[in-house]
């Protein structure tokens, strides 16, 4: 089911990511960069598409020890009203770098609900879904082109108005 294009050692981010893309059974293709992107906008160049569908996976704390990952389309970001709202709760925060590692087990720029070592739920933005997407996949480089309909299909993700453009 997975095509994946890499000649480098893989991490163990990567590693956990394409094992559960592997594991959910959906059609997805792994490639890494050797050039590091220094923005949303080269990183869409890199992979040949438009930066709204590089989807952003944010972890996001609700309480202590309670987290939840946000999909967000490159052009957009979280509107706070909204995902406070939709969860019923009055503070929402961005962990720091440390918290969201220890939350997901991936440094910050690689997260992916795909192999977390905690499956917190996951929260896509309405805008996510009928299309093919671009995702992070667990190091630095690394991506997976994915149909957003599976990754919100595989991992139960809530489809709700949570963003705005960015």
């Amino acid at each position: 089911m997975s095509d994946t294009d890499s000649a480098h050692p893989e991490s163990d981010g990567a590693r956990r990511a394409r094992e559960a893309l592997e594991a959910s059974g959906i059609e997805h293709r792994i490639l890494v960069s050797t050039v590091p992107a220094r923005s949303l906008a080269e990183a869409a160049e890199q992979r040949g598409i438009e930066p709204r569908d590089i989807v952003k996976s944010l972890v996001v704390r609700r309480g202590s020890g309670d987290y939840v990952f946000v999909l967000v389309p490159g052009d957009r970001e979280i509107s706070w009203p909204k995902l406070r709202a939709h969860l019923g709760v009055n503070r929402l925060s961005m962990p720091p770098a440390d918290k969201a590692k220890e939350a997901t087990g991936y440094e910050r720029g690689t997260i992916t609900p795909f192999g977390s070592t905690t499956a917190w739920p996951v929260i896509a933005d309405a805008t996510v879904p009928g299309r093919t997407i671009s995702m992070g996949a667990g190091a630095h480089g690394t991506s997976v082109t994915v149909a957003a309909d599976d990754v919100v299909s595989v991992l139960g993700a809530e489809v709700v108005d949570v963003t705005d453009p960015a």
